[in-house]
């Protein structure tokens, strides 16, 4: 199948982006976790009466998840990676690490996931903390954050990419 060259993440409302993290989230669905799964595991979450409303149309589901689903399925397949549907964004915390590191003057490729999390353990958050940049309490969750970037996005993704403007 061909994709489009824009984000897909784009054309997703926010509430069925959050969604699908929680489908991605869920180790009881199989795994890649696509399109039709995150489907099927909404429609067992609604009631039967839900269910047998949207069949017989007898009222405006117009801006259901399931209508919203099914449009992405019918345009990407069902077979599409729920992840693609999905946009990830650090935490203000962890953006701000990720521009300490894009600030460091020494550096001379962009920052990947993996740079980050090795100038995380190497006591960046730490220093931040002492320079007032970060809380006490929001340097303890980046490791976490960011392994967890690296997990769905792989070690080699741009950092600069995740940051969170506000």
């Amino acid at each position: 199948m061909i994709r489009n060259s824009f984000d897909v993440a784009t054309r997703v409302s926010p509430r069925l982006a959050g969604f699908i993290e929680n489908c991605l989230e869920n180790e009881d669905l199989p795994e890649p976790v696509t399109l039709f799964a995150v489907r099927n595991h909404l429609a067992r979450m609604l009631s039967p009466e839900f269910r047998e409303a949207e069949r017989l149309h007898r009222f405006d589901v117009g801006d259901s998840l399931l209508d919203e689903l099914d449009a992405l399925i019918e345009e990407f397949g069902a077979d599409a990676p729920a992840a693609d549907f999905t946009s990830a964004q650090a935490s203000e915390a962890l953006s701000r690490v990720i521009e300490a590191v894009l600030d460091d003057e020494m550096r001379e490729n962009p920052p990947t996931l993996g740079a980050i999390r090795e100038a995380i353990a190497q006591g960046l958050a730490a220093r931040l903390v002492g320079d007032g940049v970060l809380e006490e309490e929001e340097s303890e969750t980046l490791m976490g954050e960011v392994e967890a970037l690296i997990e769905r996005f792989g070690e080699d993704a741009l950092a600069e990419d995740f940051i969170r403007y506000e």
